[in-house]
């Protein structure tokens, strides 16, 4: 797992996924209702669970989690918003806004995520992306740009209005270990109650049944229903620094279904530190050797009995060319570190060059060279 301050660019350099073992699925002792599910550790995204996870159905209210994200990055959550004739008259579970009242983005995704209001979603989106359109039209160009290529959004709430509505279980965990990156998203998806002192005072309960009440875990989610679509639902819960998502689509008994998905993953699986933050230490070579580093701690999801299936494979680049060294500005890479799981890449960390302190007069490069003046090619190390 990174730290939680690494980007969500870094964290999709490390995003690798793995296919559940036959072992694995054994030691349940429990069937998933849903039609598709997913279980995703989100900081690494390995899955630990899945059913139909790439199928592409209705997924009914989950949809406005990519609502509510992109509200949250547009910078206008402390805007006042106008609301419309047509916001006003949204069928389906609502805020009840009126037209012509103004309101907070930033209340309106309360609206939105705790209350479900279908409303407040395409006030959300007329606010955000100037009309309904170019609100749908941002959606999916977030969808392509997180990968989530069995998605296609039509509105943003979920409604049953157009046929071509519909993503996977698994786009939606991309999506939601995606927006768990932002702490907005992470605050707003959490909140049991809130309170908005305006025109109108209201107060909104969070329709989460896992967040209020059953599940002592949960960090949040979104709940979903329509005609068509069924029961969809999203959750999020962590334990033990261990941060879990799960996706059901057309799940009749829901609940259950993420709670003994959490409760098998967190009795199952336990975060082992694979590489450390800091100098690298398993470096012989006398090049090398208390001059690398690895930027930040590498950790990852492991049963007990894959401890032993992990391996290292240590690659230090040779030194740029003397044409390019002109406006080299150190630390830069000179390596990587590999990460396997019975032979299958699950990470790679970049290695620094950072040269002791005592020797700054030196000079960067005339210092790199002489580490280097005897190294030829790549050197390559397995542990």
């Amino acid at each position: 797992m990174l730290k939680k301050g690494i980007t969500f660019g870094l964290i999709c350099l490390l995003f690798l996924t793995s296919v559940i073992t036959p072992t694995q699925v054994e030691a349940r002792n429990f069937s998933v209702s849903a039609e598709a599910a997913i279980l995703m550790e989100q900081e690494s995204g390995r899955i630990l669970y899945s059913k139909n996870a790439e199928q592409s159905l209705r997924i009914a209210s989950i949809t406005k989690i990519m609502t509510a994200i992109l509200a949250v990055e547009s910078g206008k959550m402390k805007e006042l918003v106008k609301i419309s004739s047509n916001a006003e008259g949204t069928e389906g579970s609502s805020i009840y806004l009126r037209a012509g009242e103004e309101i907070l983005l930033e209340d309106l995704v309360y609206g939105l995520m705790l209350r479900s209001g279908n409303d407040s979603a395409v006030a959300i989106a007329e606010h955000v992306g100037g009309s309904l359109e170019g609100f749908v039209y941002l959606m999916n160009e977030k969808a392509r740009e997180l990968g989530m290529l069995s998605t296609q959004f039509q509105n943003p709430h979920g409604l049953d209005d157009h046929e071509e509505h519909y993503s996977s279980a698994y786009d939606m965990a991309l999506l939601t270990r995606y927006a768990m990156n932002n702490s907005q998203y992470q605050e707003i998806s959490s909140t049991k109650s809130h309170r908005v002192d305006g025109e109108q005072i209201r107060v909104w309960h969070n329709k989460n049944r896992l967040l209020t009440e059953l599940y002592q875990y949960s960090t949040g989610g979104k709940t979903g229903f329509t005609k068509r679509a069924r029961r969809t639902l999203v959750s999020t819960a962590t334990k033990d620094d261990l941060d879990l998502i799960v996706v059901t689509l057309n799940a009749p008994s829901d609940w259950h279904d993420h709670m003994n998905l959490f409760n098998w993953a967190f009795n199952s699986y336990s975060l082992k530190t694979l590489v450390e933050e800091g100098e690298f230490k398993d470096i012989e070579d006398e090049f090398y050797k208390n001059h690398v580093y690895s930027p930040y701690t590498f950790e990852y999801p492991l049963l007990e009995s894959e401890v032993g299936l992990v391996e290292q494979k240590l690659t230090l680049y040779r030194p740029p060319t003397e044409e390019k060294r002109e406006g080299y500005i150190p630390p830069q890479p000179v390596g990587k570190l590999e990460v396997t799981l019975s032979g299958e890449k699950i990470g790679q960390v970049p290695l620094y060059y950072d040269a002791p302190e005592v020797e700054e007069k030196q000079g960067f490069w005339s210092r790199f060279l002489s580490i280097f003046s005897m190294t030829l090619g790549v050197r390559t190390f397995d542990k």
